[in-house]
């Protein structure tokens, strides 16, 4: 395939993305359903509208752009037997977040089109393009809230109250973005259409720097989840009131900080307390109340849950309330289909494409999650930085998982493909 058309086409459309929502960090502030998730919103509409791609959005929000040249409509082929395969990730990110998780994934599928079509290319079943709305959950605190709450995995009145740190509810930002709260819900008919999701996505560490290679296969993801922390303490003066007088509610939060990352080395996991809230959040005023937010992963299922009910049992002793918040085991992705992309990357080059598990979460686990064979693509991250302005990848590698993507596309929807 030839893959001058792409490139330009995948560099254009990484150019008119590199503004949107780019803080004074260098980092980037795309959260959901805001003034700049509307221009996303709009860039994707627009991407998908100069292709000739059907654009759809289901009850959630996310976003499809359906290609699909044979007989009948999409509904018609997909009844027929012939189910779509879904390409695609989220534009919207982490506070101060790079620009490649997620909109790597969503320009990449774009550029596979353009790469495919340019080939002459005729899928034997529908393809679709997808933005999912609300991935990272950096708003509203719940990650991957778009495909959960599609799949059925996060119940809507759950989602709709919701809150960010200002106050503004699920339902209210919706309403504020021009939709109708009452239509969130699960799209079994949306879900229905789908045969098979890949997600290509940077990679989130730099095994494939260490490996010399430019894309890798996933096999799994690591269990993660997020737990809220809730210490009591009592307000007062931070300069009359005696140290034995004092009930200080950061003295619970600091314990589980330095808690959790002495008990994740113990126990082969990671654990980070990346988020707080202190009230009443004076520099002179001992704090009555701080809530502080857990994320927890590891490769063992086992090592993560124990790790923490140990930290659960540490913060009760301060008082503390501990509310789960999210939960995802272990990810395994279908062993199928994954196998098969690594024998598509395979036939070009020189060694075999590596295969990686990874602590990260994403929209193609919950759709494994919820039955849909399911599989992932990773580019080389040099700096292997993620959630972070450091996060990049270079502009061959970026082509070359253009290049992957359109390839294994082809595979997966060409008939005699194996």
């Amino acid at each position: 395939m030839t893959t001058r058309a792409s490139s330009t086409a995948f560099d254009s459309m990484w150019s008119d993305l590199e503004p949107v929502g780019r803080a004074s960090s260098g980092g980037y502030r795309r959260f959901a359903w805001t003034a700049d998730d509307h221009t996303l919103r709009e860039w994707f509409a627009a991407e998908c509208a100069r292709r000739g791609l059907d654009l759809t959005t289901d009850r959630v929000g996310n976003q499809w752009g359906w290609w699909w040249d044979g007989p009948g409509t999409v509904d018609e082929a997909v009844a027929a037997g012939r189910k779509a395969l879904v390409i695609g990730s989220h534009l919207d990110s982490v506070p101060d977040g790079g620009a490649f998780d997620g909109p790597l994934g969503v320009v990449s599928s774009l550029a596979a089109v353009d790469l495919l079509r340019a080939a002459g290319v005729t899928p034997q079943v529908p393809v679709a393009v997808t933005n999912f709305v609300d991935e990272e959950g950096a708003r509203f605190g719940i990650a991957c809230a778009g495909s959960r709450v599609l799949t059925g995995q996060l119940a809507p009145e759950r989602a709709l109250a919701l809150t960010d740190a200002d106050g503004t509810t699920y339902a209210d930002a919706l309403r504020a973005a021009g939709r109708d709260p009452a239509e969130l819900g699960p799209d079994p008919e949306t879900l229905g259409r789908i045969g098979a999701f890949v997600e290509l996505h940077v990679e989130q560490g730099r095994a494939l720097v260490d490996l010399d290679a430019p894309v890798a296969v996933a096999s799994d993801i690591w269990p993660h989840g997020r737990w809220r922390f809730d210490f009591p303490g009592e307000a007062n003066h931070a300069g009359t009131t005696r140290l034995v007088d004092r009930r200080d509610a950061m003295l619970g939060y600091a314990d589980l900080v330095l808690g959790a990352r002495h008990v994740a080395t113990q126990r082969g996991c990671v654990a980070t307390v990346g988020k707080v809230h202190v009230t009443p959040g004076g520099v002179n005023a001992i704090p009555s109340h701080v809530t502080g937010w857990l994320d927890a992963r590891g490769a063992d299922e086992d090592q993560v849950v124990a790790m923490v009910e140990e930290l659960t049992a540490r913060a009760g002793e301060m008082g503390a309330t501990v509310t789960q918040e999210s939960w995802t085991p272990t990810t395994r992705f279908d062993a199928a289909l994954s196998e098969r992309l690594r024998r598509v990357l395979d036939r070009d080059a020189a060694v075999s494409a590596p295969v990686l598990g990874t602590g990260a979460g994403h929209d193609a686990g919950i759709l494994a999650t919820a039955g849909v064979p399911s599989a992932m693509l990773f580019v080389r991250n040099p700096t292997g930085v993620s959630h972070s302005p450091a996060e990049h990848a270079e502009a061959d590698d970026c082509h070359a998982g253009v290049e992957a993507l359109a390839a294994c596309v082809q595979d997966l929807t060409t008939e005699g493909a194996a």
